[in-house]
């Protein structure tokens, strides 16, 4: 049997630095471009929600991340090094993927997260110690020894997480893994891995359609739409300040009214819309109004013409 390549040493990379980059991915399927992310960087110790809706090409953008999809054309580098075709293996086994299904071997679920260990040739003891600890840690260890096949939907998740946690991953990619919970499961299943996830400070890139569950696992948010990456920044900020109206759309926020302004005076602003006014555009230009001065979202370009008109000026908010 021909030896394992050992992963080659790398200097570590430390929480807040990127550990991973993507530049000018393209993935072209049929003659169709499917994915196109010009930037994107994931830092060490983060969670990046990849927000957006089914067929958004989030689980395309997983697959290239993890290399068992590769780009027509840009670059991956991982920890400042460039990800080549030859090192597609080892590029992996730096990575863990959970998908939307578990895809369980057909044994006992100890056998089952003592794969990948066994994979990598981790000795029997030390194999046992770490396997016994991460179904502790998903409340699973009254289950070690129950069959795959016997599992609930939840059970699975379950063990599907402790068989990408106990390899200690440098990058934990999750595609949908809470989807086919019912909401009780899945609000449970969310709060162990959320606890799980920052007490081992592992990096997440984890792709989802559900809004809430992006805010509150993400500590930046990237909105997948039609393939492309259209706004990428605190969860917050992407909700408060959509990049374009797609995006409002998605996040439930007001979608912006363009105009430019041609008058200030005395607290007042004329503001030209290019419309006719129309039934209940007095009051969402109002709304939108409203929220750009809370927020303070006016932007550069309306930086030095006072806060009415950075207001009026303001693309909308939340």
């Amino acid at each position: 049997m021909a030896a394992v390549r050992q992963i080659e040493p790398r200097p570590p990379v430390l929480p807040g630095e990127v550990l991973l980059a993507v530049r000018d991915l393209a993935v072209i399927r049929g003659g169709r471009l499917i994915l196109e992310v010009g930037h994107l960087e994931i830092v060490a110790g983060r969670t990046l929600a990849v927000v957006g809706p089914n067929g958004a090409g989030k689980s395309t953008l997983l697959l290239a991340l993890a290399r068992l999809l590769h780009g027509d054309r840009g670059t991956i580098t991982y920890g400042g090094v460039p990800v080549t075709a030859g090192d597609g293996l080892l590029h992996r086994r730096r990575i863990g993927l959970v998908l939307p299904s578990p895809l369980l071997l057909s044994t006992s679920v100890l056998d089952n997260v003592a794969a990948g260990l066994r994979f990598r040739r981790v000795g029997a003891a030390e194999r046992r110690e770490r396997v016994e600890v991460w179904l502790e840690r998903l409340g699973i260890p009254h289950l070690r020894d129950r069959h795959a096949s016997q599992l609930s939907t939840g059970e699975a998740q379950r063990v599907s997480l402790a068989r990408a946690f106990v390899l200690e991953p440098e990058l934990l990619l999750l595609d949908e893994p809470f989807a086919s919970l019912d909401p009780g499961t899945r609000a449970e299943l969310t709060d162990d891995f959320e606890r799980l996830r920052r007490g081992t400070a592992t990096t997440c890139v984890i792709a989802t359609h559900d809004l809430n569950e992006a805010v509150r696992l993400g500590d930046r948010m990237a909105v997948l739409l039609d393939g492309r990456i259209r706004q990428c920044d605190d969860p917050a900020r992407v909700m408060a300040q959509p990049a374009d109206e797609d995006v409002a759309a998605l996040v439930g926020a007001p979608a912006g009214i363009r105009g430019r302004v041609v008058a200030a005076r005395d607290g007042l602003v004329v503001v030209d819309v290019g419309a006719r006014p129309g039934p209940g555009l007095e009051a969402r230009a109002e709304a939108l109004l409203r929220a750009a001065g809370e927020h303070d979202v006016g932007g550069d370009a309306a930086g030095d013409r006072g806060p009415d008109a950075r207001a009026a000026d303001a693309r909308g908010g939340s």
